[in-house]
């Protein structure tokens, strides 16, 4: 898993709440166990006709969103059927933050698994950085996870909290695979001990 410490990069509004997972990765292309390739079919519905072409209104059609690495989003983002497919999809098109008043649980937690960090803030602050994202090309957005802040494109700060072992995961790029390879020289001192102890096993 990549490692998150600092992001700067455009932040695209998705001023929308109850965003659920089949709006974010349509159940169609969950056929897959690959992580990556779903980035072309995040939001689907949203973004492309029933002839596959783009709805120029959609955010990420617009050609000052096209690399947004954050989105903005309304409250409950991420609900409906917990699948994973959700933050792979984000992840693929190029999305590391999504900054929003509440996330789902089970997607609030995916998200940390697979490098994405979201972020839970107040309806007030979230419409001051909505407002920010709404500025097209000029909505660049950094946070940074090690210091807990979020800085807009005016120089303003907000702080935001996140849980320490989160933290220490994703800066430094610990899914649960990662976290067990932690502990390897533990894991293989006791696996000798046990061929020792009990060679007929």
């Amino acid at each position: 898993m990549d490692k998150f410490t600092k992001l700067t990069g455009i932040a695209a509004p998705l001023p929308l709440i109850n965003v659920d997972t089949d709006m974010i990765i349509p159940k169609q292309f969950l056929k897959t166990i690959q992580r990556s390739g779903l980035g072309k079919n995040l939001f689907d519905e949203m973004r492309y006709d029933d002839d596959g072409n783009e709805i120029p209104d959609f955010v990420l059609n617009k050609a000052a969103y096209r690399n947004a690495q954050i989105i903005v989003a309304g409250d409950n983002f991420g609900c409906g059927s917990s699948r994973e497919h959700a933050p792979w999809a984000l992840l693929d098109f190029g999305i590391r933050c999504v900054i929003a008043p509440g996330f789902a649980d089970i997607f609030f937690n995916n998200c940390f698994k697979n490098g994405i960090l979201p972020i839970v803030l107040p309806q007030e602050e979230v419409d001051k950085l909505m407002d920010d994202a709404e500025r097209g090309a000029n909505a660049v957005i950094t946070v940074d996870l090690e210091s807990q802040t979020i800085t807009g494109p005016d120089g303003g700060s907000i702080s935001f909290e996140v849980d320490a072992f989160r933290k220490h995961c994703l800066i430094n790029g610990l899914d649960d695979i990662g976290l067990t390879l932690e502990k390897s020289a533990a894991i293989d001192a006791f696996e000798a001990q046990a061929a020792q102890s009990r060679p007929w096993v």
